[in-house]
Order: C-alpha cells, then sequence, then structure tokens
C-alpha cells in the first residue's frame, strides 16, 4: 500500500501526462476531450481517468473510443513520465459531473419558479384571522377577576386559600 501523498502526486502526473499527450494525438475521431480526475488505487497499479468530451453524444462515443484504442500508447507515455517500477493501468471513464451539475442547475431554476409563483399568489393575500393572532393584556387596564390567569377563584377571597 502506497502512502496517500505518494498516490496523489502519481495521480497527479498521470493527469498532467494524459492531458499533454491528448493534444499530440491524431487520431480524428477525438474531440474536445478535458481530463477532469486521476484516481490511483492505492497499491498504483490501476488509475481510473476521468474525462469530459464538449458535444453530442456521438462525439462522445467516438471519443471514446478513440482514447480505448490509444490505452496503450498513453499508458506507455505515462510508463516513462512516472519512472516508477510498475505502470498503473489506464481505465477511461466519462465524467459524471457535468450531467449531475446539469441536473442541479435544473432543479434550482425549478425551485426559483415555484418561489416565484408562491410570492405572487401570496401578495394579494389576507391572514385568515387576525394580523397578529396573540393575545396582549392592555396594561393600563386591570385584570378582570375570573380570568384564565386569575387565581384568586373570582370570589373575592385572594388566592389559593379556598383549595384547602
Amino acid at each position: 500500500m502506497a502512502d496517500p501523498a505518494r498516490a496523489r502526486k502519481v495521480a497527479d502526473r498521470i493527469h498532467e501526462t494524459v492531458a499533454r499527450l491528448l493534444h499530440r494525438l491524431k487520431d480524428p475521431r477525438l474531440g474536445f476531450v478535458t481530463i477532469t480526475d486521476v484516481r490511483v488505487t492505492g497499491d498504483l497499479q490501476q488509475a481510473t481517468v476521468f474525462y469530459t468530451v464538449y458535444g453530442s453524444q456521438e462525439e462522445q462515443d467516438s471519443s471514446a473510443a478513440a482514447l480505448e484504442s490509444a490505452r496503450g500508447l498513453i499508458r506507455s507515455e505515462v510508463g516513462r513520465a512516472l519512472g516508477i517500477r510498475l505502470t498503473p493501468a489506464l481505465f477511461f471513464q466519462r465524467d459524471a459531473l457535468p450531467d449531475t451539475a446539469r441536473t442541479m442547475e435544473e432543479a434550482l431554476a425549478q425551485a426559483r419558479e415555484r418561489d416565484r409563483q408562491i410570492s405572487q399568489a401570496a401578495r394579494g393575500a389576507s391572514y385568515a384571522g387576525e394580523a397578529d393572532p396573540y393575545r396582549h393584556d392592555d396594561p393600563d387596564s386591570p385584570d378582570e377577576p375570573g380570568g384564565p390567569d386569575d387565581l384568586s377563584g373570582g370570589d373575592g377571597s385572594g388566592g389559593l386559600d379556598g383549595l384547602r
């Protein structure tokens, strides 16, 4: 098991090497590919290269085929750049991040639209009861005997004496 810091350095080096190498590949199927991330296993035997392709589904499929066919060449260049005893096996995987971000943006847009509709509906609305539903005691008026807060019993006896 390699040190996590070393695995991170190897992943960064693979990222740089693959990104640089993609500009030199002459495959016409290869579209506008961006390497977004590289993850290396703890034993440095396998590396997953995440990528995105700008374009239609057809361009994404053809770019995936081009990357798969150039995997051996890319792996040999990565091996030269890393200079370690064993070169990791490379696997290319399309990154789902743009799709996830698009889904989140759509959900936020829907929430904003619903908030706007609710705000517009509430603009002309009024309260079902009074605007302030809480009872406020007027400090200038004396408490009425027999009210819910009156502990005198309402008979003028002056307190809880009648309960004994």
